[in-house]
């Protein structure tokens, strides 16, 4: 499994005190991410100018802590981290087996306090479907709590729901032509997979991240209530996320320019509204 990111948090995806693994490749595109070093399935180099030295690399791409990212697009060796390890130049991978993740949740088991247990995001945690099959099986088998955050886009997804306990999915949008612009992929895969699992899924979380310009409208609020109406109930929870440039940096650092325009942020009183609704609707609002 090519793991980007790992570590613990608390309640902010899935119950509880959770080990959280960021699995590499993401499908969608959304200029936004706030990880868009685990957009690419094969990695992508990260540069630190904080450690950043020019000795790593013997063909001139870098001058002080700039780097030459049409250079470093051609070049085939990529000595600069297969011939160095350090902070300033490296893969945003690493790669552990599923047995081996599993082995690792299970040696922090006495750390899963109030009902929390592994999660699996992404990048796009389906990407690595096989992988995440097996890990899941072992996982639910020892009797750890699972949970996964996803765009809900892949079709064998609802093949999970018997092995995951909280299934998190992101509503980016109810609009297939704006869904498709924004994200590079349309949005009825997500919309049917969302409609089963509120069918189905004993714990449904829908996140919608609220982003100016792209979602905010009155009618893009509109298309999501009815939709949300469609699917309610006693297992789903719904939740409205403001729009926010923790990913700027990581942008900068893959050599990708972050094009997210200053009114890209939702003013206050639109996000209060957005979720007012969503309760008003006599849908289960929940805050993570």
């Amino acid at each position: 499994m090519k793991i980007f990111q790992k570590g613990f948090n608390y309640s902010q995806d899935g119950s509880g005190n959770r080990l959280v693994y960021h699995l590499q490749g993401c499908n969608m595109k959304c200029p936004w991410c706030a990880n868009p070093e685990g957009m690419e399935p094969d990695g992508v180099i990260i540069a630190d100018s904080e450690w950043i030295l020019e000795s790593v690399c013997p063909h001139g791409a870098i001058k002080g802590t700039h780097v030459d990212r049409d250079m470093c697009r051609t070049c085939k060796k990529k000595e600069c981290i297969t011939e160095h390890d350090t902070k300033g130049m490296c893969l945003s991978y690493e790669e552990e087996t599923p047995e081996e993740v599993f082995r690792e949740a299970c040696a922090n088991e006495m750390m899963f306090y109030d009902g929390g247990g592994v999660t699996f995001t992404g990048g796009e945690a389906t990407m690595q479907f096989k992988e995440l099959k097996e890990v899941l099986h072992m996982l639910k088998d020892h009797g750890i709590h699972t949970a996964i955050e996803t765009n809900g886009t892949h079709h064998r997804l609802p093949e999970l729901f018997a092995l995951i306990d909280e299934l998190i999915i992101d509503c980016k949008h109810c609009s297939a032509g704006k869904h498709e612009r924004y994200t590079g992929v349309p949005c009825s895969g997500v919309l049917s997979n969302i409609r089963e699992a509120a069918a189905r899924h004993p714990k449904l979380h829908v996140r919608v991240p609220l982003i100016g310009g792209v979602n905010d409208g009155p009618d893009d609020r509109k298309g999501f209530l009815t939709f949300f109406d469609e699917i309610k109930g006693d297992n789903v929870t719904f939740e409205v996320l403001a729009y926010h440039e923790f990913g700027r940096k990581k942008w900068e650092e893959c050599g990708w320019e972050y094009k997210m325009a200053a009114d890209a942020y939702v003013k206050d009183e639109t996000l209060k509204e957005f979720r007012e609704s969503v309760a008003l609707l006599g849908c289960r609002y929940r805050r993570t």
